[in-house]
């Protein structure tokens, strides 16, 4: 019974849906559709793209001589000398 949609079926939905919203809705029905599964699709993919960045591994392992050198070292605590409080001048 519920297993086929037929043509007259069809044709008997299209009317109901016109005499629900009427002829002059069903344009901006429609769009408004339309830009929901725009949406929707582009939601879909920037999840799939993220899913695969982060089963990814964010720095292969590799051989640590071939490795560019890293940009900033911290410089030893005895180099610099005692740090003062932000605010106080000692004089010397």
């Amino acid at each position: 019974m519920f297993g086929k949609i037929g043509a007259p079926e069809i044709l008997l939905l299209l009317v109901a849906v016109v005499l629900l919203f009427g002829a002059k809705k069903l344009p901006d029905l429609a769009r408004s559709v339309g830009k929901s599964a725009r949406i929707l699709k582009s939601e879909a993919k920037a999840m799939k793209t993220d899913t695969a960045r982060s089963q990814a591994p964010a720095d292969p392992p590799g051989d640590p001589a071939h490795q560019a050198p890293r940009g900033l070292e911290a410089a030893p605590a005895h180099a610099a000398g005692p740090r003062e409080p932000a605010g106080v001048t000692t004089q010397r």
